[in-house]
């Protein structure tokens, strides 16, 4: 059994030792003159898909250790990896990680980057974990979940500045060049002053695990983390804070003065759907009057999709991503970009390291990862609440020990669904 403080503390201990006797070594390989060895954490689809985005940004960058919470994950995705990277998959059987600790045993081999795409629950914590220990780090968006994950995030971000550590974030649109393009023209006037920011991420929820005989309730909720909110940060932070990124993007990245929203749970009633909501509508409101109007479904079925981003100026209206195009006085359409963003991440993350100026996107990862929290907390509790008040939240997802027959935070009602956050009775903590 790993308690909440020996999970914190244990790691951080860890991981500040590991990072004293690594030092010199440490400087050849963030030049790049010995290429990078790298390690990862959570091995899904969006870990392996980050992994071999990392290798498609050099041939000298190899893979060489992994982790996972469940063990039967780790061979299968070394294999669909080595498959399409045969030279550049180098971790052996003995550097296969499994467990609550296993991001201690990724971090502490001799990586200089570690990719961390885990459940998002863990984020702040493995990121605390590889800085502390000397690593630069690629980490998948949310950063975190709660406030107090936010206020941790924030520091780490500002101990990898001062130890000369890049952290770049999976909010991958900012490296779109397409999108870059577009933002940069908007903001030096293309479409005047912004009024307004339309956000849509409107579509289908991620696929649900049904649960199998001999899991536990911890196990099956993290089977099926995307669905449970402690572990995700609902949809909020698993898809619209993609798009109200964009949108803090183009607002310069400085935190409204205020939201308020509406949400519930009306379709996705199954227990694979969790304790998450279906749908939510939010308004974020800025200083300068501007207001941001995001919207997110995770609704089957429905006949309109859209992942769209829409910018209305006082000269014209600029939209996003597909299509990349401005209309108005200035009417003006983007390329379509010749690099996959997800590529392109990874690219400028070693480029950086090599030149020695490492990347820090501290900044908005935290800035829209708590877009993502308030959003979830004015449609959960039905108030209005400002971003002063939202940053006092006490509200702590973490659990106070780490083990397979530990307790979960929510449990089953007895017909198996799960209960969630009911507005006007949800209280804001």
């Amino acid at each position: 059994m790993t308690t909440r403080r020996q999970f914190l503390g244990t790691s951080l201990a860890a991981g500040a030792a590991l990072s004293l006797p690594l030092a010199v070594s440490r400087a050849a390989h963030a030049a790049g003159t010995e290429g990078f060895r790298v390690g990862l954490i959570g091995c899904g689809g969006r870990g392996c898909g980050a992994a071999a985005n990392a290798m498609n940004a050099a041939p000298d960058i190899k893979l060489v250790a992994m982790a996972d919470l469940f063990e039967d994950r780790l061979r299968p995705a070394r294999e669909r990896l080595k498959e399409g990277y045969p030279d550049q998959v180098q971790v052996d059987d003995e550097h296969l990680f499994h467990g609550f600790d296993a991001f201690r045993a990724v971090i502490g081999s001799d990586v200089d980057v570690v990719i961390i795409a885990g459940a998002s629950h863990f984020h702040p914590v493995h990121l605390r974990a590889a800085i502390d220990a000397g690593r630069h780090v690629f980490c998948e968006k949310p950063h975190a979940l709660d406030v107090p994950g936010i206020r941790s995030v924030t520091e780490t971000c500002e101990q990898a500045r001062r130890k000369g550590l890049a952290i770049v974030s999976g909010l991958c649109w900012r490296y779109d060049p397409a999108v870059r393009e577009t933002i940069k023209r908007v903001q030096d006037g293309a479409i005047g002053d912004i009024i307004a920011v339309q956000e849509n991420y409107v579509g289908g929820p991620y696929a649900g695990r049904d649960r199998q005989a001999g899991w536990s309730e911890l196990e099956y909720q993290f089977q099926n983390w995307y669905h449970f909110n402690w572990l995700s940060g609902d949809q909020t932070a698993q898809q619209l804070i993609h798009s109200i990124d964009k949108g803090s993007w183009v607002l310069g990245d400085v935190p409204p003065v205020k939201a308020w929203g509406l949400g519930g749970r009306q379709v996705c009633v199954d227990p694979k759907y969790g304790d998450q909501f279906d749908h939510f509508s939010v308004v974020f409101e800025y200083a300068n009057g501007v207001r941001m109007f995001a919207y997110c479904r995770d609704i089957p079925g429905c006949g309109f999709n859209s992942t769209s981003d829409i910018f209305l100026g006082t000269m014209g209206q600029a939209f996003l991503p597909d299509r990349c195009r401005i209309e108005g006085a200035t009417p003006w359409r983007a390329a379509k970009s010749a690099e996959s963003m997800y590529d392109v991440e990874h690219k400028e993350l070693f480029a950086s390291i090599r030149a020695g100026e490492p990347i820090n996107d501290g900044h908005y990862m935290v800035l829209s990862s708590m877009l993502a929290i308030l959003a979830q907390m004015v449609c959960y509790t039905g108030e209005e609440i400002t971003w002063e008040r939202a940053m006092t939240s006490t509200l702590d997802f973490s659990l106070p020990e780490y083990a397979w027959d530990a307790e979960p935070p929510i449990k089953p009602n007895p017909d198996g669904t799960y209960p969630t956050a009911l507005p006007g009775i949800t209280k804001f903590v």
